[in-house]
């Protein structure tokens, strides 16, 4: 019996505007690649384009336009993944001159997020992202068609446009509330913890939830993955003081990662932002560090979680040679702890600025310990 499964092979595609650094773009296209591996997708090629602006119908140019169409014929590629974000105008014209799928970014991270999400709170999540991203699809595929009853009149397509809105936005709202009821349950817990927290943020597949494992003494799911965690873990974490802290993990962040997603998850986001302390972690090894510290810092921002204090944490400095790499940081960087999870180099350090950061900014840490009295 032969499988009807039909493998998924993707062309990417870059439109790099003029003022675009080239390393940066590189990244974010190499970037693609490993999410549509996380994805199940094959890639197959790539195709970019330099210009001053995106084209507002097709992003590149009607010749690179035919070079990607003849690129996905060559490579016998039934999918299209754009680098950049694609408005539904962009999308639907593509869909059309291709004769393939083309998808963006977002939808990709959707998609990864759909298969990762294990809890009913991680599902409700990326549900209300999902529909929050078809919402903004529909009115731009379908105004055409309103628009052909002419001035005053009412198009053949608006009553169905209504019709298609309305149990979208119908479940929205069952979502949004559902959500919110989980978050008030969560800040109900927080409330009464005895510990001080410390959160574990950075870049996907930065090794969080393994230094999580490591400093916990506990084993949790780790996959060399991008987005391998989306829900919050959480365990404790013995200081060797006398004293033991909260520590959690929780999904990473990446370039342009999609507002929807940013404000859907915000119940998960929420362990960041009622942290004591984070331990901001990046790979160390990768050529992007800078360029991933920034994305951390504009994604803290953004959930306003960029006032609390927080230790930079240079993971995956496995050997003398990554860890030689790592010095060219020391200027832009000087504060940041360079560590590795796998061999335990630099640990000992962390463990010391937690303890020294929690003395000096968390009022929780000068009570009596949970277990001091026991």
């Amino acid at each position: 019996m032969h499988s009807t499964t039909t493998e998924e092979r993707a062309v990417l595609a870059q439109l790099i505007v003029s003022r675009r650094d080239l390393d940066e773009a590189a990244d974010s296209l190499a970037e693609l690649a490993r999410l549509a591996d996380t994805a199940g997708i094959t890639v197959v090629g790539q195709v970019t384009q330099r210009r001053q602006f995106p084209d507002g119908g097709t992003m590149f140019g009607a010749g690179k336009v035919e070079d990607l169409r003849l690129a996905v014929e060559a490579a016998e590629a039934n999918i299209v993944l754009f680098d950049n974000d694609l408005n539904a105008i962009q999308a639907h014209l593509l869909n059309h001159e291709l004769g393939v799928r083309v998808m963006d970014r977002t939808e990709v991270i959707l998609q990864i997020f759909a298969r990762r999400a294990r809890s009913a709170e991680a599902q409700a999540q990326v549900e209300l992202a999902q529909m929050e991203f078809l919402l903004s699809r529909i009115p731009k595929l379908e105004e055409q068609q309103r628009f052909k009853g002419g001035i005053g009149m009412r198009g053949p397509g608006e009553g169905r446009l209504r019709l298609r809105n309305v149990p979208i936005r119908r479940r929205i709202v069952a979502l949004k509330k559902r959500l919110e009821g989980l978050r008030a349950k969560a800040e109900q817990v927080r409330q009464k913890r005895p510990w001080p927290v410390v959160s574990l943020v950075g870049y996907t597949n930065a090794g969080k939830s393994t230094l999580l494992n490591v400093l916990s003494g506990t084993e949790e799911y780790v996959d060399d993955r991008l987005f391998a965690t989306l829900d919050t873990k959480t365990k404790l974490m013995w200081l060797g003081t006398g004293r033991e802290v909260l520590l959690t993990d929780t999904v990473g962040f990446i370039r342009n990662l999609p507002h929807t997603l940013v404000a859907s998850f915000r119940s998960t986001l929420d362990t960041a932002i009622n942290a004591d302390l984070l331990l901001v972690t990046v790979d160390a090894s990768s050529p992007g560090v800078l360029d991933h510290l920034e994305v951390c810092r504009r994604t803290l921002k953004e959930i306003g979680a960029h006032k609390i204090p927080a230790l930079i944490v240079l993971n995956k400095c496995d050997d003398a040679a990554a860890r030689e790499a790592t010095a060219h940081l020391a200027e832009d960087v000087p504060q940041a702890i360079p560590v590795s999870a796998k061999t335990g180099y630099g640990l000992d350090t962390l463990k010391l600025a937690i303890v020294e950061e929690l003395k000096r900014c968390c009022t929780l840490w000068q009570l009596p310990s949970a277990t001091s009295e026991i």
